[in-house]
């Protein structure tokens, strides 16, 4: 990485946490990421999600597709574990050379997650396969019950479900994404070198202030919820530490403006439109934009076993205000996306 106080230049990085949706609203936002990254690990929360590696491979060649004919982007993609969820069937999807990794979601945690795995212990044989073959287990770390605080779901899934889990399957890879906690960081921390974990841009800039004074905010609205200042240094202090164990993880997912604002208030932020810029920001505010292609571009390559990648990308200091919106389409036709930060000015800009 070179840099000085008015330019960046570091390898291209790699978004481990991604949302693309499908069909035309794929199609409005996988531009954005290929833009920036090389490679992304592709969320399988579809409806229906996928949970086969056929189903995979099918929505990676509508992705490859998607994308402008000049695109080496790289999407990798994923299995969303279910309580049905095989040891064939994952190592299936290793043997397919394009499936990465498998996605816990516990049931009802976040959008189109009614699928998701109601016990841990119920996949404990799958698990096991994973581990035997290097097969990373990424996790939503949100503990779901009715009588759990939403500020306190990460807490309480690492206590009792988390902690159980990686006790019983030590050699299982595990992927903590989106943490949100000073208790994530110290148990990502406190783990063995097969415990790591993605940050996002919204939890590394804002807490929950953002989202609830003055009124509800919806834009900053996402699962897991924006944390306590406290809860934001600590992301910022494991981010910006140089430990590879925590990496880059937008968790980049789309809705339309009016999906957004109304009574559901869906949870998401889009933030692939500027997010190499949003980490720069955050590292700066930090002092430490010497870490960022660490973070950005390294550790994450290292973790997956990949290669890190070749080319470079630069980012120049200049003064640009994000759209208001950007065009989008869902399963309703034309709808306007409200980016991340629409509206507000940024001070680093990706060079084409």
């Amino acid at each position: 990485m070179s840099q000085s106080l008015q330019q960046i230049t570091l390898t291209r990085p790699d978004d481990w946490h991604l949302h693309l949706r499908d069909g035309a609203a794929m199609a409005a936002v996988a531009p954005y990421s290929a833009r920036q990254f090389h490679r992304a690990i592709i969320m399988p929360n579809l409806r229906p999600p996928v949970t086969t590696t056929a189903q995979a491979l099918a929505y990676r060649r509508r992705i490859l597709d998607a994308l402008p004919a000049d695109s080496n982007f790289q999407p990798l993609m994923t299995l969303y574990l279910t309580d049905n969820t095989t040891a064939e069937e994952v190592r299936r999807a290793r043997d397919s050379g394009h499936v990465h990794a498998v996605k816990l979601y516990p049931a009802g945690a976040t959008t189109n997650s009614d699928a998701g795995v109601t016990d841990p212990g119920k996949v404990d044989d799958t698990l096991a396969a994973m581990a035997e073959i290097g097969l990373p287990l990424l996790v939503h770390g949100e503990m779901t019950r009715d009588d759990i605080d939403v500020f306190d779901r990460e807490k309480a899934f690492i206590d009792h479900q988390l902690a159980p889990l990686t006790e019983r399957h030590p050699d299982l890879r595990v992927v903590f994404e989106h943490i949100t906690t000073r208790d994530a960081v110290e148990f990502v921390h406190d783990s063995g070198p097969n415990v790591a974990a993605t940050l996002t841009p919204q939890h590394l800039l804002f807490n929950r202030n953002a989202m609830l004074v003055g009124g509800m905010h919806p834009h900053f609205y996402c699962l897991p919820v924006l944390k306590r200042e406290s809860h934001r240094q600590a992301l910022i202090a494991a981010a910006t530490s140089g430990n590879p164990k925590f990496f880059l993880g937008t968790d980049s997912a789309p809705h339309a403006k009016d999906a957004k604002e109304s009574a559901c208030g869906c949870a998401g932020i889009f933030s692939a439109h500027a997010a190499i810029e949003l980490y720069a920001t955050a590292f700066e505010q930090a002092g430490a934009l010497n870490r960022l292609e660490g973070f950005a571009s390294h550790f994450g390559a290292d973790f997956y076993g990949l290669p890190r990648n070749k080319e470079q990308v630069t980012l120049v200091r200049q003064d640009w205000q994000v759209p208001d919106t950007l065009p989008f389409a869902d399963t309703r036709g034309e709808a306007p996306l409200v980016p991340f930060l629409a509206g507000e000015a940024l001070h680093w800009k990706l060079q084409p």
